[in-house]
């Protein structure tokens, strides 16, 4: 296999038709991250809606035979600006996940961006757990990220422009 340099933060982007207050309401309601995202397939904690600084939330993941779970906190919860949390696995730090929503002529620039916060001793710990959960390794999270990223804002662009269900 091809050494890939191991990359701490990567961001994807899409223009969606909504303004972006609309893109933010979609994204806090983190209940609704199930039916973007291809890794989550649950969360729980919190009702639904959007959510404020400082929410905690369970995220139930699942990638191939392994299913686990996360502990989130919101760090940033700025309607129509930005929204963020930190995600943790069995009391280590993991990611920081976040969105970013910039106005443009009909619609918004939406930016979901993720950092690797598996630094240090704790941080290979968290990264040996995270391999052994999702067969992916450290050095290629992003990629398989990278992937995920824009999976989701494919999903939620279809779904805010009212395209689910058809072909883009």
């Amino acid at each position: 296999m091809v050494p890939v340099e191991r990359r701490w933060e990567i961001e994807e982007s899409v223009f969606i038709e909504a303004a972006p207050e609309q893109v933010y309401a979609a994204v806090a309601d983190v209940r609704s991250m199930g039916r973007w995202s291809p890794e989550c397939r649950a969360v729980r904690g919190v009702p639904p809606g959007p959510v404020a600084a400082g929410a905690r939330f369970l995220g139930f993941n699942r990638k191939g035979a392994f299913v686990w779970f996360t502990s989130c906190r919101v760090t940033d919860a700025e309607p129509g600006e930005a929204f963020a949390f930190r995600v943790s696995a069995f009391g280590l730090p993991v990611a920081l996940w976040g969105y970013r929503f910039t106005a443009e002529a009909d619609g918004a620039r939406v930016t979901e961006h993720w950092q690797d916060l598996r630094t240090g001793r704790r941080g290979a710990l968290a990264a040996l757990l995270g391999r052994i959960f999702t067969g992916t390794r450290p050095d290629r999270r992003h990629l398989a990220n990278r992937a995920g990223m824009r999976a989701t804002l494919g999903r939620l662009k279809q779904t805010l422009e009212g395209r689910e269900g058809r072909l883009p």
